[in-house]
């Protein structure tokens, strides 16, 4: 801490928290946590592998999928540095220029990860709404253009995020209510004027939602659409296409509107429900979606089963 006046003392260290009344077990809920971040890491990682040795997977579908690992791999490496110094190492304190840092990847690589899942229920509305022309649509170079874009949209709309939290004071509190740092979390901390905050993170929190009505509107477009189609093995082979989209998406969104709904109604909630929701909120989604694509996507399943059998011989 820095004395800036005598007025007030300037805090520059928050502390985050591990799971409260379970200090002691600590060390023992790390096995399960390290292995959750182990396997999201290497279930993400061998999507990538897979898509990019093998030139089946060279299309659209499977492009985009890859940004989705992408997206989960920068997910959960922005808060396994501070999730394992607290149940590891038992140093819960961060710097207020780490805990920017951090929000800032946290809520950009969640951002991405909606942006993502809404350019692939897009992308299966084409495929099924006008197959013919789908690959002569989405191209390699128009698909690298849209993740371009997209990439940039995402980091640019949390960008102002560390600029205005470091623009706020913070004298009196420092106890932060996760294991990493939010936006959210942090500017309730402040105790000056946090009115911009709360504003633009709102408008950060819409962005999501528009997000969400766009998935269920490309989703409602596939089922006006699919009737269509000529008999009844190929729509639900057309179906088909969409079911581990539809999981990922419940994956991503339901921790969200979880953790929203226990922010709501803090003061009615254990401590302990609200550090398990955000936990949640960061090692599900990561760790569930390769096996839901590795299950449901025949393409996916078969290559990842084929390099297992090839490494052991």
């Amino acid at each position: 801490m820095s004395i800036i006046n005598t007025s007030y003392v300037e805090i520059t260290t928050f502390f985050l928290v591990g799971m409260p009344g379970l200090e002691y077990a600590h060390i023992w809920i790390s096995i399960p946590i390290c292995s959750m971040y182990l396997i999201a890491i290497l279930g993400n990682g061998t999507i990538l592998f897979i898509i990019k040795t093998e030139p089946s997977l060279h299309g659209p579908m499977y492009y985009f999928l890859s940004m989705l690992a992408m997206s989960d791999l920068g997910l959960s490496l922005s808060s396994l540095p501070t999730v394992l110094s607290i149940f590891l190492f038992n140093a819960p304190e961060t710097s207020s220029s780490a805990c920017f840092a951090q929000e800032f990847f946290i809520h950009g690589f969640s951002v991405l990860e909606s942006s993502v899942l809404l350019i692939m229920s897009f992308d299966r509305f084409l495929a099924i709404h006008n197959p013919l022309r789908y690959t002569s649509i989405l191209t390699t170079v128009r698909v690298a253009q849209i993740g371009i874009v997209f990439s940039f949209k995402s980091m640019l709309l949390v960008l102002p995020f560390p600029f205005t939290l470091r623009s706020l004071r913070y004298c009196k509190k420092n106890q932060l209510s996760h294991s990493y740092c939010l936006h959210q979390d942090v500017m309730k901390l402040a105790c000056s004027d946090n009115r911009i905050d709360v504003i633009y993170g709102f408008f950060g929190a819409l962005c999501l939602m528009v997000d969400f009505i766009l998935i269920a509107v490309s989703y409602t477009l596939i089922l006006k659409t699919v009737p269509g189609i000529a008999s009844k093995k190929e729509e639900l082979k057309a179906l088909n296409t969409c079911v581990s989209h539809i999981c990922a998406v419940i994956i991503f969104y339901l921790p969200i509107i979880n953790l929203a709904v226990v922010h709501r109604f803090a003061g009615h909630v254990s401590p302990l429900i609200n550090v398990l929701m955000a936990n949640v909120l960061l090692l599900v989604p990561p760790l569930m979606k390769p096996i839901v694509y590795c299950v449901k996507t025949k393409q996916i399943r078969v290559r990842v089963v084929a390099k297992l059998c090839q490494w052991k011989i």
